[in-house]
């Protein structure tokens, strides 16, 4: 198994850097990426949006946009930061994507995705890869997805990621294209078939091992989402099972070793919310939940976080 294997999804307000390092200190293995982040936000405040803990590696930049040059200018910028690999996101449906005519509009778009990714691929030594669905709006046919891969593949990318179910753009939020639109799987196992020179990763309702496995009989890995937000620790099963001879940390340890990298004393008080989101449902179905989520509230309310290891001992 390699860190293809196992990757969590590039999720809005969620895949921020405290959220990485916590995924990395919890997942050795694991492929990691960014939040999609627009060419022009990097371009202009390079330090706020490239920054990261240097343990995050491996870590891909995930980009929303449609203009060559523009995703090039931040891509370059990624690679000189030491990002291992660029992500063309080509299924985001939320308005503000929409507004800018990229994410999962650019599916109706082939001969744009094809020259956004060639353009990436000439002028990057780091790998470029995309994430898409399997249909955008009445465009759902098999053969309209395999004829939109095989651009992807044209432009030289060798690795897709693909959320098994399509994108409506008008009439559902990003929450109801998340759960609405049913998940295909047989589109990501057939394209496995048509297209065997390259790796394909899926996306979509995963929350077992037990499905986990079953994909991979068929597919190259697994991204997981939201239950990376809702059930964290739930995600060590899977890395387990992938990779048994690693050791992993026990939601003890990983809190201390958390705390230990962000310096947690010298966290600004108005960035202390960020450090702490993902920590919340760290004790998710156990009997420590709520304890642990008071103390993270207390630690909120008074903008301090020095009392969470010393006053909280759990099991």
């Amino acid at each position: 198994m390699t860190f293809h294997t196992l990757q969590i999804a590039p999720m809005v307000d969620w895949t921020h850097s405290p959220f990485r390092l916590l995924m990395r200190l919890m997942l050795p293995n694991a492929k990691l990426f960014t939040e999609m982040m627009v060419p022009r936000a990097i371009i202009h405040q390079e330090a706020r949006h490239l920054s990261h803990f240097s343990l995050e590696h491996p870590l891909v930049l995930q980009l929303g946009g449609s203009c060559p040059d523009e995703l090039l200018q931040a891509a370059l910028m990624a690679e000189r930061a030491g990002f291992h690999e660029v992500n063309l996101n080509l299924g985001c449906p939320s308005e503000r994507v929409q507004a800018g005519s990229f994410g999962a509009c650019l599916m109706k778009d082939k001969p744009l995705v094809v020259q956004c990714l060639k353009h990436l691929n000439t002028h990057l030594s780091i790998p470029v890869t995309a994430k898409t669905r399997i249909g955008v709006d009445e465009f759902d046919s098999y053969a309209f997805f395999r004829d939109f891969i095989s651009g992807i593949v044209e432009s030289g990318c060798r690795e897709i990621v693909v959320h098994a179910r399509k994108a409506w753009l008008k009439g559902l939020n990003p929450k109801q294209n998340r759960t609405i639109p049913p998940v295909d799987y047989t589109y990501v196992y057939r394209i496995v078939q048509d297209f065997p020179q390259v790796q394909f990763i899926i996306n979509g309702d995963i929350k077992s091992v037990a499905q986990m496995e079953q994909h991979l009989d068929k597919v190259h890995g697994v991204m997981l989402g939201r239950l990376a937000c809702d059930n964290p620790y739930l995600l060590t099963d899977f890395h387990r099972h992938l990779f048994p001879e690693v050791h992993l940390l026990s939601r003890e340890a990983l809190i201390q070793a958390y705390f230990m990298h962000i310096d947690a004393e010298h966290v600004p008080a108005n960035r202390i919310s960020l450090y702490l989101k993902p920590l919340f449902n760290l004790y998710h179905g156990t009997i420590y939940s709520k304890q642990w989520k008071q103390a993270l509230q207390i630690a909120l309310r008074e903008k301090n976080m020095k009392n969470l290891l010393t006053d909280l001992i759990l099991g």
